[in-house]
């Protein structure tokens, strides 16, 4: 019986190993998506649909220890599907960079999603590059019922006794907490992409025009700002405020709040770890966000109605938001690809 386990072991692993390449395949782009909806092509579409049809991601690679299986096209450019979180994203990506299959030593990573939009900084259906990737999930916590009256909120720095204490440096590092993308590389897809024509809506007009903010009454637009990544969905006017406040402290004043989303710093921290690896360059990565809907209540309505109505698909730019994720992220990604001979070797722009 042990020789029968044995040899079964034995079989098992050599199937496995048998799908490994002798070579890996060098990838030139991973394009990071955090959920599809339903199938990868041919139904309403997640972030990852409009990227499988559209880039012809049509060889389906089984990835069991990850989220979703990837898909890779005759360029190179290969498609992952994270899930929904900070964990989830974390583990994916560091499976994927451990992966035998593949030479990720040159792959440039453009994480292309929707997110909540402050209507201080741009409008629904807008694509918001940033330089700034800021964790919201580490840190203290008084329920508000509970905070000193002096106190803008109950969110307290890790290592600190409370809110925005200075001097910031947590006693645990700035480890995970936040990620300054390479400013050379996204200087460089910002002017690349910064007058694209993005989709708008009859209901997306209304909807702009329910809030004050000059930013948010126009139409979508290509912007840069920086992005809190938190896996509580928080909405409202004062969680707003608090999201300004904490990107500015986390960045030392140099981050300006724009987008929230959900999945970021796990994917950079995975990233971070595996480019200490060397199995990534972690100067080739960037975030691209485009806005399905505002992180706050309208007029007249308040925070709690407005998170009522702010469920996935029901947004008022979901449609929009994914198609100006991929209009935008595209054309990062073909350029990058077209000009390998250039791009393998020397990062756009640096």
């Amino acid at each position: 019986m042990r020789f029968l386990s044995a040899l079964f072991l034995l079989l098992t692993s050599a199937c496995v190993f048998a799908q490994v390449p002798a070579k890996p395949i060098e990838i030139k782009a991973v394009v990071v998506t955090m959920f599809e909806v339903g199938d990868d092509t041919g139904d309403v579409p997640g972030e990852y649909q409009y990227w499988v049809e559209r880039e012809h991601l049509d060889t389906v690679l089984p990835f069991p220890q990850g989220y979703h299986d990837l898909r890779l096209n005759k360029d190179g450019v290969l498609g992952v599907v994270t899930g929904v979180g900070t964990a989830r994203a974390a583990a994916t990506i560091m499976a994927l960079g451990n992966d035998p299959r593949f030479d990720l030593t040159h792959a440039y990573f453009v994480v292309a999603g929707i997110a909540g939009i402050d209507p201080q900084m741009g409008s629904i259906g807008s694509a918001v590059w940033s330089d700034y990737i800021v964790d919201g999930d580490l840190a203290h916590e008084i329920d508000a019922r509970e905070i000193p009256k002096d106190w803008k909120t109950g969110y307290v720095p890790l290592g600190k006794s409370t809110p925005y204490e200075q001097p910031r440096a947590a006693r645990f590092g700035d480890d995970g907490i936040v990620y300054h993308l390479n400013p050379a590389l996204v200087d460089w897809a910002f002017g690349l992409t910064k007058d694209i024509k993005l989709q708008d809506t009859p209901q997306m007009r209304e909807r702009r025009q329910q809030f004050p903010e000059e930013a948010a009454k126009r139409p979508p637009f290509v912007l840069r700002g920086d992005n809190l990544s938190a896996s509580t969905f928080w909405h409202g006017k004062l969680m707003n405020q608090w999201a300004r406040d904490w990107v500015k402290y986390q960045t030392d004043g140099k981050g300006t709040y724009a987008v929230c989303g959900m999945e970021d710093t796990g994917t950079l921290q995975s990233l971070s770890w595996l480019a200490r690896a060397g199995k990534v360059d972690i100067h080739r990565v960037l975030v691209l966000r485009a806005a399905s809907n505002y992180d706050q209540q309208r007029e007249d309505v308040t925070a709690a109605e407005s998170l009522a109505e702010t469920k996935i698909r029901q947004y008022s730019a979901y449609m929009p938001s994914l198609d100006a994720a991929y209009r935008v992220g595209h054309v990062v990604v073909d350029a990058l690809v077209a000009n390998w001979d250039k791009t393998r070797d020397h990062i756009p722009a640096q």
